[in-house]
């Protein structure tokens, strides 16, 4: 059964256009595959939800996920202030903080670099700049997952290329089945100090 009041805090993001078209119920399935393919991460170990917006997947799973602390990383003021009237309402506040800055900022920040087990994200970016951002904030042996598009295609070497991730020290161990497909990397070796670059060059200027 849904709880009453996460469907009312995602209906008012909807409202304020934080969250994508399609039924609340189908979002919160959305993040639930997000806590399936990362099962493997070890609960303990703080996570992470990179440009958080209206919270999916990252506070549905804060609030269904037991005991977990979550770092809700988004950079608009506005949506900062959502999400962290939002932890009220839950009465998440205990275990979830809202950080409201640039990826490429917080991932140089000593309380936020090499810290996370598990680092999820749903429409953060491309493939090559989810991936710069994400790599600075996982714990040796975390897991990124990422959203992808809803047919597996040739393509799919392509978003995720072995060469390009091995500079971050990532590599790609598995895309699930679905839907929905979620991408799940792990983080083998520490990422190199020169990554993540300032702040837009990611974008700009992307590593594949």
């Amino acid at each position: 059964m849904l709880d009453g009041r996460l469907v009312e805090v995602l209906e008012e993001a909807k409202r304020l256009g934080f969250l994508g078209p399609g039924p609340v119920a189908d979002h919160i399935v959305h993040a639930r595959a997000y806590a399936a393919a990362g099962s493997a991460d070890d609960p303990s170990r703080p996570a992470l939800d990179l440009g958080s917006g209206g919270g999916v997947p990252g506070l549905v799973l804060a609030a269904e996920g037991g005991e977990r602390r979550w770092t809700l990383v988004e950079a608009n003021q506005r949506r900062c202030t959502f999400l962290v009237e939002a932890i009220a309402t839950l009465d998440l506040e205990a275990r979830v903080e809202v950080v409201g800055g640039r990826a490429e900022q917080v991932g140089r920040e000593p309380g936020h670099r090499g810290r996370y087990g598990t680092v999820v994200a749903r429409g953060f970016g491309r493939p090559a700049v989810t991936a710069e951002c994400a790599a600075p904030l996982l714990a040796g042996g975390g897991l990124l997952l990422v959203s992808e598009p809803p047919e597996g295609t040739a393509e799919e070497q392509k978003r995720w290329p072995a060469a390009e991730l091995d500079r971050m020290g990532l590599v790609l161990s598995v895309i699930t089945a679905g839907p929905p497909r979620i991408a799940v990397l792990q983080q083998v070796s520490a990422c190199p100090e020169r990554f993540p670059r300032r702040v837009g060059i990611p974008a700009k200027r992307a590593l594949w």
